[in-house]
């Protein structure tokens, strides 16, 4: 991973923290956390409802109950829960994305993983301000 140093004159290696329970050192760009939220998928006609296993802001992984393979093109639909003033609400973020990998479930169904490769910085940056918010500082 290259990170821009503080000074814009050059790039520096460094690693991310993953959140999750066993706290360990991955090479991933933006944290990824274990975190169930609601997920719309819909592909070739198909509209799955599912929720994520574990999100990004590049990426979601979650289960649905028909095979959709890799390099599949999505739409995906979040509801991001968010607490504001005492007041719960879900801000919705869509995006497109496409299957990189795709599981057998054995308990039955698919786990897929997704790339979203199309989504605008101001969604993606509402994803990363939901997900910091469980990051340990």
């Amino acid at each position: 991973m290259l990170e821009e140093s503080e000074g814009g004159g050059g790039f520096r290696r460094g690693e991310e923290i993953m959140a999750d329970t066993n706290n360990y050192s991955d090479r991933r760009l933006h944290p990824r956390i274990d975190h169930g939220m609601p997920i719309n998928v819909m592909a070739d006609g198909y509209d799955f409802m599912s929720t994520t296993r574990n999100v990004s802001c590049l990426g979601a992984y979650c289960h649905i109950g028909k095979y959709v393979p890799p390099f599949t093109k999505l739409c995906i639909k979040l509801k991001l829960p968010v607490k504001k003033a005492r007041v719960s609400k879900k801000i919705e973020v869509a995006c497109k994305g496409v299957v990189v990998r795709t599981d057998d479930d054995p308990s039955g169904g698919f786990n897929i993983a997704v790339f979203f490769n199309d989504i605008k910085p101001v969604q993606q940056h509402r994803i990363a301000e939901y997900i910091n918010q469980f990051i340990p500082r």
